[in-house]
């Protein structure tokens, strides 16, 4: 499977702030490489107690061992259901790569999701409120850039599903991203957003035949971010065949369980995951 990639650079152009709601919102969802990837750096990680406007909350921090000098720090923000294992696994294959990666938490400490009814309450508490979404995500950053060996002038992000969309409004939003990333990611969320004029690469994974987020909401926003003041990349990669959640081994059981139209993709999840560590090196190394 090769995927359609579209690089451009931008052309400048202004940019109206809305406030951008989440309508819909289909589910998406150690040590050692994963997705084909030859073995790294050995991680050590361990959670983090953090806080934004007196919420308690609790992330993940991925450091690669041995590494010399300073790394770029990467945040990973969750799907919708929440704070889990698979955004602290991304956390440590983003380590074996060399970064220094930080798994956020969206939603507060302990709160994560086995049932959509409740990862929909907690993602409409955070995606209904910019401020709250704004806060909770800087909150993380200034926890990333607070680790020990965080370079806090290179700065990425990336994140699956509702996090998807999260980065990328983030990335429009704050100054402080170079890169940002999104994975079968809600992109409705970023639509319409102001352009700090930070960032200058971004990757955007997208299912060809994901129903919950449409190839005009895409394009849309492609325009979009190729017009923001400072770009020097938008890369897309359409999966034909894939649908939402095909990163996430366990999207297919959660989909068969609640009858969503959720599937893991394999050969999808190894393609993205390969643009983007060439993206990453293209912006920091």
């Amino acid at each position: 499977m090769v995927p359609t990639s579209l690089r451009t650079a931008a052309r400048p152009a202004g940019a109206t702030l809305l406030l951008p709601l989440l309508l819909s919102l289909g589910a998406c969802a150690s040590h050692g490489a994963t997705n084909g990837a030859a073995p790294g750096f050995e991680v050590e990680g361990h959670a983090v107690r953090y806080a934004a406007n007196g919420a308690e909350l609790t992330g993940y921090l991925a450091s690669p061992i041995g590494a010399e000098g300073d790394r770029p720090g990467i945040l990973v923000v969750h799907e919708w259901w929440g704070h889990d294992e698979y955004a602290r696994r991304r956390a440590r294959e983003l380590a074996q790569l060399g970064y220094v990666a930080f798994a956020l938490d969206m939603y507060g400490t302990g709160k994560s999701a086995t049932h959509p009814k409740d990862a929909t309450a907690f993602m409409e508490e955070v995606m209904g409120n910019a401020d709250t979404m704004e806060a909770r995500f800087r909150a993380a950053l200034t926890a990333l850039h607070a680790a020990p060996g965080v370079d806090v002038e290179r700065t990425g992000a990336i994140g699956y599903c509702m996090g998807g969309g999260i980065v990328l409004r983030m990335a429009r939003a704050t100054d402080t991203l170079d890169f940002a990333a999104s994975f079968h990611g809600s992109l409705g969320a970023a639509l319409g957003a102001g352009d700090a004029g930070g960032v200058k690469r971004v990757f955007i994974a997208h299912g060809a035949d994901d129903p919950f987020v449409s190839m005009e909401t895409l394009h849309d926003l492609t325009t979009e971010l190729r017009a923001m003041p400072g770009i020097e990349s938008v890369t897309v990669g359409i999966y034909p065949g894939a649908v939402h959640g095909f990163t996430n081994p366990e999207a297919t059981q959660r989909g068969e369980e609640f009858g969503l139209p959720l599937r893991y993709d394999a050969a999808a999840d190894a393609e993205s995951w390969a643009t983007l560590t060439a993206e990453l090196r293209a912006s920091f190394e």
